[in-house]
């Protein structure tokens, strides 16, 4: 990367404010756990959204994102999110949940960014319609028998690979 770019980047600072919201119908309880993060071009950011189911029963949710201004959504680039998997919740469960990002450093040297100072990443939770939650119970039943060391199931969202099947993948410790 140009040596000039990485200057400019240095010199330039922008605010993040993080967003939460959740669809009709879904019983969760989601916010930021920051309101807002300064930043400078090319430099990795974590932060932390938090969610609870309030029913009674596990409910799989998946989340959607945008930033705005939308101009700037090109630059904002998630290393690691939440939003990349469906999430399980387990009746009245609450966690927290990741997402590790950064703005690329050509933001700053983009003369079309010169007036933007600040940026809202926002996150929308929907109940996934694509999960029933047989495969998760089946998994957790299984570990709890002792027929396993404990792990992670973890769902793709949609249509899964190219074959069109949904994958999914059980990891055991």
């Amino acid at each position: 990367m140009d040596k000039s770019v990485l200057e400019k980047a240095k010199k330039r600072s922008v605010e993040v404010t993080f967003n939460a919201d959740v669809a009709e119908g879904l019983p969760w309880k989601f916010t930021p756990t920051q309101k807002k993060v300064t930043v400078t071009p090319g430099e990795t950011v974590l932060a932390f959204y938090t969610a609870e189911n309030k029913s009674s029963s596990p409910i799989t949710g998946v989340a959607t994102y945008n930033v705005q201004p939308g101009k700037a959504g090109q630059y904002f680039n998630k290393i690691q999110c939440f939003c990349f998997e469906e999430q399980r919740l387990r009746a009245k469960e609450k966690v927290d949940m990741p997402v590790f990002f950064y703005l690329d450093p050509e933001f700053a040297s983009d003369r079309g960014m010169e007036d933007v100072n600040s940026l809202v990443l926002s996150y929308t939770f929907f109940q996934s319609e694509d999960f029933d939650g047989d495969e998760y119970d089946e998994a957790r039943d299984w570990n709890e028998r002792g027929e396993g060391e404990g792990g992670v199931k973890l769902h793709g969202g949609g249509g899964g690979g190219a074959d069109g099947k949904k994958k999914e993948v059980f990891v055991t410790r």
